[in-house]
């Protein structure tokens, strides 16, 4: 609130915070409030964790404006948009370029951007959670259930033909004792 009070009606304002304040109810939620029913939120910018010294946790970088045009929000979700050194993680040229070409183009991108209506953030409790709006790319490993049941059924046949194996071999050892 500080930041917008002395920013200038064609200024902008880039604020680090906590992921917390994004969705915590209370005076965070009225904040929020504030912010959205007066069109003051250009975008929301989730940044990956280790990446500011003396802190592990992820980061979110909130842009303010006072002279918005469009009733929306950007949301960029660039937790995954770093480099890992030793235990902290850092943003290379390439990763900071990347960001401010999804915030130049203000267009939504399968799980990295979203354009959002400010009435939608508002019936969502003002959350605005990056997550909230970017969907996560699903990176688990897609099974095909119709071939590991085939997978299933030949080593089942393999099992039975070598116990059949086994108990010729234990039949002639018992035979000969």
């Amino acid at each position: 609130m500080h930041s917008l009070s002395w920013l200038a009606t064609n200024g902008t304002a880039a604020i680090v915070c906590f992921p917390g304040v994004m969705y915590r109810g209370g005076a965070e939620q009225k904040i929020r409030k504030y912010l959205i029913d007066n069109n003051y939120v250009e975008c929301v910018i989730q940044l990956p964790d280790n990446l500011f010294f003396g802190t592990s946790i992820a980061t979110c970088i909130m842009v303010l404006k006072k002279n918005k045009v469009e009733n929306s929000t950007l949301f960029i979700d660039a937790f995954k948009e770093c480099v890992k050194i030793t235990n902290n993680n850092k943003l290379t040229e390439e990763n900071i370029k990347n960001i401010l070409t999804a915030y130049e183009k203000r267009e939504n991108k399968q799980y990295y951007a979203a354009v959002v209506e400010n009435d939608k953030i508002a019936d969502n409790s003002y959350n605005l959670s990056v997550s909230s709006y970017v969907e996560q790319e699903d990176t688990r490993e897609k099974i095909d259930i119709v071939k590991l049941n085939a997978e299933i059924k030949e080593i089942v046949a393999r099992e039975e033909k070598l116990r059949a194996e086994i108990d010729k071999i234990i039949a002639e050892i018992e035979e000969s004792v």
